[in-house]
């Protein structure tokens, strides 16, 4: 009976133990706190069996968004992150997605993660410069084909994570119902320019639908060999969207809120049905921004504002697993449970698995 008391004991203490582990992993989720990107599953796989761990992450990771919501409530944060003068710092190369100096791989992973970012911000500078020397005085033709693009990837991620899917490597259901809201928001964005004209020349349509192309393509090989680059790559995208709105809105705001709002813009951000509203907004718990739309000022203001979410979103992302649905409860049996029959791969993408079986190779000489 002494034995089998002490056995409980111990139980309880693992469990209790494990449980703040991973409360403590999850708060640093939140606070986007992202360090090492091949770490994250580890942890989570520290769940019992019964689910009543995941129910209690759950509910203490909700306090935290909670009260994070409620210091920042009705706030977008982006010009914290994402403005131009801290861009490079943070977007462009600072510390997303670099590990701690804790393991002999970290030179190595570093050196990626470095390569990745500086082959994106060169890729990103480049379709700058073109589309500031075509559309340097032609804004809603530029937002045109801005946002012909910026749907593009969530396209293409979709693509990929099909495949993997079907090849039975591993399974996101919650990725993919994000990144389909996020194109749905991207795709109302596109309306909103139609409606407003940006589609008006030929030229801007041809050369729009012809990069769009070009991109899903070099998107899906970028995806499949790295998702961490694809992501930030995305990233540097909707920064660059963000600081085009706000230029914008600076510019130009006291005429717009004399025009009319589209009613397009109306329908979609004030309608019945906001679930796919919500969904794309991870950093947010469901029905916390309810924008309102008197003008065509509120209308660019709320695109901004997208746009900042999505730089949150893809910023989150960087760290393999660490998505989820916000309207995830992950005290329900889903596909995404661990008990799915489906495996899960031990690495993400091919630069991810070359990286992990060299470092593999180094540690078995040892």
């Amino acid at each position: 009976m002494a034995i089998s008391t002490s056995a409980m004991s111990f139980g309880t203490s693992v469990s209790s133990y494990f449980c703040l582990r991973a409360s403590s992993f999850e708060k640093s989720s939140v606070l986007c706190n992202s360090q090492n990107p091949f770490r994250f599953n580890s942890l989570f796989s520290i769940r019992k069996s019964d689910g009543s761990s995941r129910c209690s992450v759950s509910r203490k990771s909700c306090r935290v968004r909670a009260t994070l919501l409620q210091e920042n409530e009705e706030e977008v944060i982006v010009e914290k992150s994402f403005a131009p003068e801290i861009f490079p710092g943070n977007v462009r190369g600072g510390s997303n997605g670099e590990p701690p100096d804790d393991s002999s791989s970290n030179g190595l992973e570093k050196w990626v993660i470095k390569l990745e970012q500086s082959v994106n911000i060169l890729l990103t500078d480049s379709v700058i410069k073109i589309l500031d020397t075509l559309y340097h005085d032609r804004n809603y033709a530029r937002f045109f084909v801005l946002e012909t693009i910026a749907r593009v990837p969530y396209f293409a991620f979709i693509s990929v994570l099909h495949m993997y899917e079907s090849f039975g490597w591993w399974r996101r259901a919650d990725y993919m119902k994000v990144h389909f809201a996020e194109s749905w928001n991207e795709m109302h964005h596109l309306l909103i320019m139609e409606e407003l004209g940006g589609n008006a020349w030929w030229f801007d349509r041809f050369l729009a639908q012809h990069i769009a192309i070009f991109y899903y393509f070099m998107t899906v090989l970028m995806y499949a060999l790295s998702p961490r680059m694809a992501y930030h790559f995305s990233e540097c995208v909707e920064s660059h969207a963000y600081e085009t709105y706000d230029k914008f809105i600076k510019d130009q705001g006291e005429e717009l809120k004399n025009l009319p709002a589209p009613k397009i813009a109306v329908d979609y951000y004030t309608g019945g049905d906001l679930y796919l509203f919500d969904e794309f907004q991870t950093s947010r718990e469901p029905n916390t921004r309810r924008p309102k739309i008197d003008n065509l000022y509120d209308v660019f203001m709320n695109i901004r504002d997208d746009e900042a979410e999505h730089c949150k979103t893809m910023k989150a992302c960087q760290t393999h697993g660490s998505l989820r649905s916000p309207h995830t409860n992950p005290c329900d049996e889903s596909e995404d449970d661990p008990g799915c029959p489906v495996p899960q791969a031990d690495c993400i993408g091919i630069v991810d698995c070359i990286k992990k079986s060299v470092t593999d190779t180094q540690v078995s000489k040892r």
